[in-house]
């Protein structure tokens, strides 16, 4: 039997008695959202997805779709043409608040409403439609499947978004979007509307936590500093005015969606998601932010926890007839490399006479910084010191 799902539907029971909050009801396809609902999934490195609860309800994406947007964008236009037009600063403030940076116009970060149809006018060209289409295929490839979008949500989402229009004609006229305004609310609001289950959430999230390569699918969707770089504006702006008690309480970035939807990153370990409609005075799931506090504290995901293998890489020495093997595994990063240059000055002292190996075949990520550690103590030790990857 799989032990990983019992553990994470004891989870769900504990949370699950928890009925405060509210559904949102700014829309009546939102508002008419059973309230009950509870999913919640995680998937690690090797692309298994583990799900529990209402699993494959769908629901809309509505801000989780914000992240993977602001990929697009960084993928296609790059750090600073992006950040020349929205900030990366917490905000403090509520998601939808209209509130520009003074002097500039820009949004204070891509995870608030502004920010968000600021990037989303960066992130694709064309119409409405060819724009949507282009969003939608993004957010399906970081899923690893044919995402839709809910037009029923989409028609609700634009009847009732003025606040957004107001937004984005302000950002119009700071120069922050260009071209029609309306084109560019529209695909926001499209955005917000593709639907998705907490399955999908969690895979979209995996493919951030593992550098935006897909551990389903085993593509590469955005390039590795992308995903870094979201991830990091995640860790400070996704959770809006909740994210420094957030960072504090659980220590794992973040975003959540007005539908209930809440997804979180283990950078290089899990993708997790959550599904609970009921949501909190910040528009975050209630009993979502509990499950994921659960987890931060009962499986040690929190980003701040220490970690030990990575100050010291795996190091298994084998001696043979022909000199010393030094095998390395896991990761090496710079802290590590000091570790093993240490190693290397004892097997190569003044009372020994063989040759060192160092075999770096079988490690999984080696930092350049700590490639340049060894080759310095390469050329240090001459011909007696050899090294392969």
């Amino acid at each position: 039997m799989d032990p990983i799902a019992p553990m994470l539907e004891a989870v769900l029971q504990e949370v699950r008695e928890d009925t405060s909050g509210a559904v949102a009801d700014y829309i009546p396809q939102l508002a008419a959202a059973p309230p009950d609902r509870l999913a919640f999934a995680v998937v690690g490195p090797r692309g298994h997805v583990f799900s529990v609860g209402d699993d494959e309800v769908a629901f809309t994406i509505q801000s989780v779709s914000k992240p993977f947007v602001l990929a697009l964008a960084l993928e296609r236009l790059g750090r600073d043409a992006v950040f020349a037009r929205v900030g990366v600063e917490p905000s403090g403030e509520p998601f939808n608040a209209i509130s520009l940076e003074a002097g500039t116009g820009r949004p204070a970060n891509p995870m608030v409403n502004a920010g968000a149809i600021a990037t989303s006018g960066l992130a694709a060209e064309g119409s409405a439609a060819e724009r949507s289409s282009t969003l939608r295929d993004t957010l399906s490839r970081f899923a690893g499947r044919s995402l839709s979008i809910d037009e029923e949500v989409y028609l609700g989402e634009s009847e009732t978004g003025h606040r957004n229009r107001a937004l984005a004609h302000l950002l119009r006229s700071h120069g922050i979007i260009d071209g029609d305004v309306t084109t560019v609310v529209e695909t926001y609001f499209r955005q917000c509307s593709i639907l998705v289950t907490v399955r999908d959430l969690s895979v979209m999230a995996a493919t951030l936590a593992f550098g935006g390569v897909n551990p389903v699918t085993g593509e590469r969707v955005v390039r590795e500093a992308v995903a870094r770089d979201v991830v990091s504006v995640m860790a400070s702006c996704g959770m809006y005015d909740y994210s420094g008690e957030w960072m504090l309480r659980v220590g794992m970035p973040a975003k959540s969606g007005v539908s209930g939807d809440l997804m979180a990153i283990a950078p290089s370990q899990f993708g997790v998601a959550t599904f609970s409609p009921r949501l909190d005075r910040h528009g975050n799931s209630v009993r979502g932010i509990r499950v994921l506090e659960r987890l931060s504290e009962e499986f040690g995901m929190h980003v701040f926890e220490p970690h030990e293998s990575i100050a010291e890489p795996g190091i298994r020495i084998e001696r043979t007839d022909g000199g010393v093997i030094v095998h390395l595994g896991g990761e090496l990063a710079f802290s590590g490399a000091a570790r093993v240059v240490g190693v290397l000055r004892d097997l190569t002292g003044a009372d020994s006479e063989s040759d060192v190996l160092v075999d770096a075949s079988a490690l999984a990520r080696a930092h350049p910084a700590a490639l340049s550690v060894l080759r310095a103590q390469l050329e240090t030790e001459g011909g007696r010191l050899h090294f392969t990857q």
